[in-house]
């Protein structure tokens, strides 16, 4: 069946056949297209643990409530696919308003050129020849929109020896990065970072196209040290657009920065300003505002509940992802041993948090208080349980998670739910890592 994106453009759907090799699915879907697996109305109860999960009805609540407040604080979005590297919702990403999507890898690039996405911001420096002259060949169609980053002036010159040679179409847009000590990438000083801005301004292959950064990196909380340093971080990359103003063409420009956690502090920043250059875009690049969490963004993100108080909650982000996993063992008497662990749920940014337990997948669920997880193996968690706690072997725990960029890039295939309350699985997310 075809699918077309609002532009009446066609977008290119994997639908290959479901197979074994898709962990966690019913044994019924082999063979089958996922369109034919769906048609067949599956239920979540069919499936083997352990499961990565998503929500219909909270990823839809996400993507508005995102539209919402990017529209209203004046942002396009450009949000980072590399969180889920599913483009199916990449898509529903694009046709809630986003201008594009934003990628961390020239090979993501590719997977988001071969199924037809037209507007892609590489977070990153593109130095591989190869990769470079793969994006020289796409710019020949006139729908493609890319930029990348660059933060010194050895990157400029690595590029444009790599194109040497190259017949363009038009120039490869290049935002100029600017980091921070401490930091990741990106030039450590303004009059670097000019530096690299006039040397792509000579480029007869490069396009200057604006200023680019990344704040995440310089925090881990909101306390008032990490925000103070991101808010002069922002400053900076503020004041290094405004001194190029001289430096651009008459071509739109991009001021970009904004991951999901202090996207309230670029707005701060960047937002009440009297566009002091011309032509010029503001761009976030939040990609996990999409699912949220139960961990780092709950307690990180602008938009959280705890956050927000007594907000509206048609203004407030779900957690849109869980894990669930069986009982396996109970080897001594306030220890569980479940058939998940690092090869299936994430854990960098905080262990799983237990909620509820139920006899199987499908059946109603009460909560697990005060119930932890310790520690994770490859393939097991070990869940801590209260005190004369009952929980028997076979049953299944509810795990909230942390960070979905984590998450997703264990799965090739994921369950979606009409929602948590519910039985019927409506989508399955591809993804490709």
């Amino acid at each position: 069946m075809q699918q077309f994106d609002r532009y009446g453009a066609e977008i290119r759907v994997d639908n290959n056949q479901l197979s074994s090799r898709d962990k966690g699915l019913p044994a019924r879907a082999a063979g089958l297209t996922v369109e034919q697996f769906l048609a067949t109305r599956p239920k979540l109860s069919e499936f083997w643990t352990p499961l990565l999960v998503l929500s219909d009805d909270a990823l839809a609540h996400n993507l508005g409530v995102m539209a919402d407040w990017t529209a209203r604080h004046g942002f396009s979005l450009m949000p980072h696919g590399k969180t889920t590297m599913a483009p199916d919702l990449w898509q529903r990403q694009i046709d809630t308003g986003s201008f594009g999507i934003t990628l961390a890898t020239a090979g993501q690039v590719r997977v988001a050129r071969d199924f037809g996405f037209e507007s892609i911001m590489l977070a990153n420096a593109l130095t591989d020849a190869r990769a470079l002259r793969f994006v020289a060949a796409q710019l020949a169609d006139p729908s493609f929109s890319f930029s990348c980053w660059a933060d010194s002036v050895d990157t400029v010159e690595v590029m444009e020896r790599a194109l040497d040679g190259v017949e363009l179409a038009r120039p490869i847009n290049v935002c100029v990065e600017l980091g921070a000590d401490g930091g990741r990438t990106g030039a450590r000083t303004l009059a670097d970072a000019r530096g690299v801005a006039e040397r792509i301004r000579r480029s007869s292959v490069l396009r200057l196209a604006g200023v680019a950064g990344y704040e995440g990196c310089l925090a881990h909380d909101r306390n008032e040290q990490g925000l103070a340093a991101v808010r002069d971080y922002l400053e900076a990359m503020l004041e290094l657009h405004t001194s190029l103003a001289d430096e651009y063409d008459d071509q739109e420009v991009i001021l970009t920065a904004g991951g999901s956690a202090y996207f309230d502090l670029v707005d701060d920043v960047f937002g009440p300003i009297d566009n002091p250059v011309p032509n010029t875009r503001y761009v976030l690049r939040s990609g996990a505002y999409l699912t949220h969490d139960d961990g780092f963004y709950r307690g990180i993100s602008p938009l959280d509940a705890s956050r927000l108080g007594d907000a509206d909650p048609a203004h407030v982000l779900r957690p849109a992802m869980r894990g669930l996993a069986r009982v396996l063992s109970r080897p001594e008497p306030q220890l569980a041993l479940l058939d998940a662990g690092k090869r299936d749920f994430p854990y960098d940014e905080g262990l799983p948090i237990p909620q509820t337990r139920a006899i199987d997948l499908g059946a109603a669920a009460t909560p697990l208080t005060g119930a932890s997880v310790s520690a994770m193996n490859d393939q097991h968690s070990f869940l801590r349980l209260a005190p004369a706690q009952e929980l028997a072997i076979g049953s299944v725990v509810t795990l909230g998670l942390s960070h979905p960029c984590t998450a997703f890039d264990k799965w090739r295939c994921i369950p979606v739910v009409q929602n948590w309350e519910s039985d019927l699985v409506v989508g399955l997310v591809r993804t490709y890592f």
